[in-house]
């Protein structure tokens, strides 16, 4: 697994304010005394925005109003009395209120979620897969992905033997310390870049074949759309995946999270449970699954109400029965993130007050998306040393730093090396992943760029004048860099 670091972007001029200050310890951990006094005689930055946590708020993009409607309506029942909000916002926090116990928000629900937003969950998967028949039952509603998967993990990884599950290289960058955390071992498989980071048969026998001996995998895991890399899996290497997965009694642990965020021309996002359902037996009844889909990623953002939902497919009673057991642990998911959890699954409709204010918000956020891929993607390849493949889906670019081996004299990681220079000189700090499959001098950054895109060319501009300034520094190649006159907007 490639390691991983947070990431922020510092901008604008003149000193950094005390808060500013504290948003990066927040953010990075306390600077050192050295790094605080580096940091202190920058004049450069100010702002501080996070590129690589995928927090598309707290970059300036602004939340769904029908969702924060909704929300209000539940929260403070006595806006509902009156015309501060539309009719279709009141009319659907007085329903689900009537779900809530004793009319209100601040009590407990089922340890899965209430059951009125898990069947409004379910016919919205049922809607999306072509009418694919889902069970609320097999809806759990967790508080955000990652707590989802863990409860997979604890099901599936405690049989005798050093379990395992296979991962993909790249992955979320918050997988490999959650499988840490766990003691479970990582089987790695990898995407090939040049192939728009496919996920190729042949290299999934290669890894599963290296473990044996050594481990026993017993699940797969799958980030479709992928997650940094942006791509989205065709119907037949989704096929090719249950396939494996069937001859090798994998259970597949599918992450789904950036399922609304496809926009690139010719692609489209198809579920693993439609496929397999499509598939017929001997696959379509014997295979396990569970997807995840989350508010925290894609077109709802709403990192802060960390909550999320977990679908079961072809999975025992028993199972199902103990994994509600372990959820229930949790006592229930929040509240208000179930609330928001009803409104994705479920938006205005047609002919309705707020529908045409809620698509103009999707399709406003999808466009800025889409521009700021399109942008930052060239931008990238332009500067020398990059390379980032085409983007399909999510929020971040993922390009690939191949530098000089004279960068290798200064240290032994040359991610580790950029991003703390890029942070000290503009205050730009990106997560990073060394490339173990190449030579030591490359490495891939992972930046979001779902954000407003005046703040995306602030970015654009202050790692162009990084870039060469770093070249110049540490590569002493005999080549002369010389930087564009007009490159960023």
């Amino acid at each position: 697994m490639k390691g991983e670091t947070q990431s922020c972007l510092l901008t604008g001029q003149g000193q950094k304010t005390s808060r500013d200050m504290s948003d990066l310890k927040k953010i990075t951990g306390r600077p050192s005394a050295e790094e605080e006094q580096r940091l202190n005689m920058s004049e450069s930055f100010r702002k501080i925005l996070d590129l690589s946590s995928g927090d598309s708020q707290n970059a300036g993009i602004k939340p769904i109003t029908f969702v924060r409607q909704v929300i209000a309506g539940c929260t403070y029942p006595r806006m509902l009395q009156g015309d501060a909000l539309p009719p279709d916002a009141r009319l659907r926090a007085q329903k689900l209120l009537s779900h809530f116990d004793g009319g209100s928000i601040g009590s407990y629900t089922e340890s899965c979620g209430v059951m009125y937003v898990r069947n409004t969950i379910a016919k919205s998967i049922s809607l999306r897969d072509g009418g694919v028949l889902c069970s609320p039952e097999q809806i759990f509603i967790t508080a955000d992905t990652q707590r989802a998967l863990m409860r997979m993990l604890q099901v599936l990884c405690q049989s005798e033997g050093v379990s395992a599950v296979m991962v993909p290289d790249p992955a979320p960058h918050t997988l490999a310390r959650l499988l840490e955390r766990m003691g479970v071992v990582p089987v790695t498989y990898q995407l090939r870049e040049q192939s728009g980071w496919s996920v190729e048969r042949a290299e999934l026998n290669r890894a599963i074949q290296a473990s044996r001996g050594r481990c026993f995998p017993r699940t797969i895991y799958i980030s479709n759309p992928g997650n940094p890399t942006g791509h989205v899996q065709s119907r037949e290497s989704i096929q090719d995946v249950i396939r494996f997965a069937a001859n090798e009694e994998l259970f597949l642990l599918v992450d789904e999270v950036y399922q609304d965020t496809v926009f690139a021309d010719g692609s489209e996002f198809v579920s693993y449970k439609r496929v397999l359902a499509e598939m017929g037996e001997p696959y379509s009844g014997r295979v396990q699954l569970a997807s995840m889909h989350s508010l925290s990623n894609g077109i709802m953002g709403e990192c802060g109400f960390r909550t999320g939902y977990m679908e079961m497919v072809n999975v025992d009673e028993a199972v199902m029965l103990y994994i509600e057991i372990l959820l229930t642990g949790d006592l229930c998911p929040p509240v208000i993130g179930q609330i928001a959890l009803d409104v994705m699954a479920d938006p205005p409709c047609p002919g309705e007050p707020s529908y045409s204010l809620y698509t103009r918000e999707v399709a406003s956020r999808l466009m800025t998306l889409k521009c700021n891929v399109s942008r930052a993607v060239e931008f990238i390849n332009d500067l020398p040393g990059f390379s980032c493949q085409s983007v399909q889906s999510g929020i971040f670019i993922y390009p690939h730093l191949t530098l000089p081996h004279t960068a290798l004299t200064h240290s032994q990681s040359v991610g580790l090396l950029y991003s703390r220079r890029l942070l000290e000189d503009q205050g730009v700090y990106v997560g990073f992943s060394e490339d173990h499959t190449h030579s030591g001098s490359c490495c891939h950054l992972r930046l979001c760029v779902l954000m407003p895109s005046d703040e995306l060319e602030e970015a654009l501009r202050r790692l162009q004048s990084f870039h060469f300034q770093f070249l110049k520094e540490y590569c002493d190649t005999g080549e002369t860099f010389s930087e564009p006159q007009q490159s960023v907007k």
